[in-house]
């Protein structure tokens, strides 16, 4: 007998996420391609505000213009 992957049912409750982020749904379409409720740019923009980079730590020109929003 082959084992069937566990799916959640339809309906069920959705992730939290933050609330500049509201309404964001990411999927894995037929063909592999990302699909995305909220733009890319925007997702990284939150990403680079509210994410800490260890490996970009000691430059210090990435701060200079960081907060300028």
């Amino acid at each position: 007998m082959s084992k069937k992957k566990a799916t959640p049912p339809e309906g069920t409750e959705k992730p939290r996420v933050h609330k500049d982020l509201d309404g964001f749904d990411i999927r894995i379409n037929s063909f592999g391609e990302i699909t995305s409720t909220i733009d890319i740019d925007k997702i990284n923009q939150f990403l680079n505000k509210h994410v800490d980079d260890k490996k970009l730590r000691h430059r210090d020109d990435l701060n200079e213009g960081a907060d300028t929003e």
